[in-house]
């Protein structure tokens, strides 16, 4: 009994060091996987990072995304960021070649191929008459948006904000002048990307008369507007040249990129970037149609090229197609109701100008908000 009781302390002893291995020897071991696993991640994202960049900057298919990526960026408020992508002086560049291929478009002469007005023959049965609008769904690979489709171009007039000093909202002006649809139209001075929405660029005509020239009236400006016989105008001409042709609706945007039937933009490469847009063409009948394209929102639509909507309204039968202003600005509203999902993080902007449809477009009570005012005097930036 005592031998037992004197050798248990022994036994005991070696049995604990065997079973209670040292908790520092776990850190130690713990710490060290972690640091190893560190610097294996390290290597990887550093090889991983070398191989895209060799790939990103020194392949033709790496330079494509790069130049799309620097695209996108070109036609938003963060511009400057595409310089990270292809230089300053390739991005200075690459902006005048737009320009430059922009005004290229606007060459090709209209033959007048929109018939808005044939002679009718029989009396239309009432089933077979259109409804003033349509509005279907469309999308492709990276976007998703809406086609408006205004099957009486006469029925469109273009809105301007209802106070002076400032933008309004497009859901407003429908709401405010009794529209049936509206969407975005114009550019506008933006300062900063924060402006106030009320100073356009360019041209602004409604009711057959200018109520905006930044310019004179034989200084040329990029045109997308309706004459008196419901026909699409698009290209570059003067406030003169406007008046004298009968335009009634107009505002300032760019490029025209279907000219009698024919696009005009070559490839993706040449379609301005991916971003949301809003387009306008019109069918030989004269039924205009507005493509209003979401965009910059990941796992629901990206936004498009014009390549993109040239192709859809191509497919749906364009004579004549221009760009509107587009990004942040891209709006549908319907039935009082904005039924796109428009990009910009602050809700809806403040615009100068909008297409709007209406049952009874003589009616609209549309007034010249800059009668009076001098353009190099508004402050686009003050609220």
């Amino acid at each position: 009994m005592s031998a037992n009781l004197s050798s248990s302390p022994k036994t005991r002893t070696t049995v604990a060091v065997k079973k209670l291995p040292s908790s520092k020897k776990k850190k130690k071991k713990r710490a060290s996987a972690l640091v190893t696993l560190f610097f294996y991640t390290i290597s990887v994202l550093m090889a991983f990072g070398m191989i895209f960049s060799l790939w990103f900057f020194l392949t033709e298919s790496g330079t494509n995304l790069r130049y799309l990526m620097a695209d996108t960026l070109i036609s938003t408020q963060h511009r400057h960021w595409a310089a990270y992508l292809i230089g300053n002086d390739e991005l200075e560049k690459r902006v005048n070649r737009y320009w430059a291929q922009f005004d290229t478009y606007t060459e090709v002469k209209d033959q007048h191929l929109v018939q808005v007005s044939k002679p009718v023959t029989a009396e239309p049965k009432a089933e077979e008459k259109k409804p003033l609008i349509q509005i279907e769904p469309i999308e492709g690979k990276n976007f998703k948006g809406k086609l408006l489709i205004v099957n009486d171009p006469k029925k469109l007039r273009i809105a301007v904000p209802g106070k002076v000093g400032k933008g309004e909202k497009v859901s407003s002006m429908v709401q405010r002048l009794g529209a049936v649809a509206g969407v975005n139209a114009g550019g506008f001075v933006d300062p900063e990307w924060m402006g106030n929405g009320f100073q356009p660029t360019g041209l602004v005509m409604s009711g057959g008369k200018i109520f905006y020239n930044d310019g004179g009236m034989n200084t040329p400006n990029h045109i997308v507007a309706i004459d008196k016989e419901g026909r699409m105008i698009a290209g570059k001409y003067k406030p003169s040249e406007l008046l004298q042709m009968g335009v009634q609706e107009a505002v300032t945007f760019a490029p025209r990129f279907i000219v009698n039937g024919v696009g005009q933009i070559k490839n993706q490469a040449d379609g301005w970037g991916i971003a949301p847009r809003t387009c306008m063409a019109q069918k030989e009948d004269g039924t205009i149609m507005f493509a209003i394209i979401d965009g910059r929102q990941p796992g629901y639509s990206i936004g498009a090229t014009l390549f993109d909507i040239q192709n859809i309204f191509l497919e749906h039968g364009a004579i004549t197609a221009a760009n509107l202003d587009g990004g942040s600005s891209t709006v549908l509203v319907h039935d009082n109701q904005i039924i796109n999902k428009p990009a910009s993080e602050y809700g809806e902007r403040y615009l100068p100008t909008a297409w709007l449809v209406f049952e009874h477009p003589e009616t609209a009570d549309i007034r010249n908000i800059w009668q009076g005012l001098d353009p190099s005097k508004i402050d686009p930036s003050k609220w």
